[in-house]
């Protein structure tokens, strides 16, 4: 087997702390997505019928946590060397794992204001340090037609005042980030990273297909973002883990998985970006 080439810490923290956001082309094989994809579309049926299981991101567009034995490919993820290489460069090698899930932006979901997933912590707005990382794995191959993430990269520094939780910047500055924007067309087996304080939006979904992307967020020691979330697994999962993914997890250890109930509601996202 070939080796993985990975980037060097100095690229990787080029990257997060100068656009915000870095990629592996080709992570996985398009085999590896289809399967993925396939594990999305039964979560996202089983969620729609639970009560608080899909959480609402706007017009079409929904958001569901999942527990990792649940994604079939969550080890081969989690194991990764461009995985590991990145969190360990940027939050040091007592990362943690705090979340899976994924979007799923729908036909006719529409654009969506301006944003970060929650509010910076000091941290990042006084001592100038990211302290988790949200990585990205689609499930297909992105077209310009079905509202591919936007980004303004280097803009996870921003401050503002005016907004709940400094997440949702005014519309005065809006032309600052469409300036700045760069559409991401991934492809299946593609990986990103990027800082969810970086600004951001998912854009109108005018085809007929979905476009679901897995999420795995990753939190440095002393972060609080586990918090928002309950990933759970099994005794028995827990027992087949690589103990090299184990000591990553932060998990609530279950006799049987429970349904995830989510409570990360984000208001600002409910509305179109009109």
């Amino acid at each position: 087997m070939c080796k993985i080439e990975v980037p060097e810490p100095a690229e990787i923290m080029g990257g997060l702390y100068g656009d915000g956001i870095m990629a592996r082309p080709s992570a996985f094989g398009p085999g590896f997505a289809d399967r993925l994809c396939a594990d999305i579309e039964r979560l996202f049926e089983e969620a729609l019928a639970i009560p608080g299981g899909a959480l609402p991101r706007g017009p079409e567009r929904f958001y569901v946590e999942v527990q990792p034995e649940r994604i079939g490919g969550f080890v081969e993820i989690a194991t990764h060397p461009w995985f590991v290489a990145v969190c360990t460069a940027v939050l040091g090698p007592a990362y943690r794992i705090v979340e899976i899930g994924f979007d799923i932006p729908l036909p006719g979901a529409a654009d969506q204001p301006w944003h970060r997933d929650f509010a910076p912590p000091t941290e990042t707005t006084h001592d100038r340090r990211l302290n988790s990382l949200a990585f990205n794995l689609t499930a297909v191959d992105t077209t310009p037609e079905m509202g591919p993430f936007e980004i303004a990269p280097g803009t996870q520094w921003d401050t503002f005042e005016g907004c709940p939780r400094g997440m949702f910047p005014p519309r005065e500055l809006w032309p600052r980030y469409v300036a700045l924007a760069q559409q991401k067309l991934p492809q299946r087996g593609d990986m990103s990273a990027r800082s969810a304080l970086t600004i951001h939006r998912g854009t109108a979904n005018r085809s007929q297909q979905a476009r679901p992307v897995l999420v795995v967020g990753v939190d440095a020691p002393g972060a609080i973002n586990a918090q928002h979330h309950d990933l759970q697994i099994t005794r028995d999962y827990a027992a087949q883990l690589p103990p090299r993914v184990l000591a990553h997890l932060t998990y609530r250890l279950v006799d049987r998985l429970e349904p995830v109930i989510q409570h990360h509601v984000i208001d600002g996202l409910l509305a179109p970006a009109y």
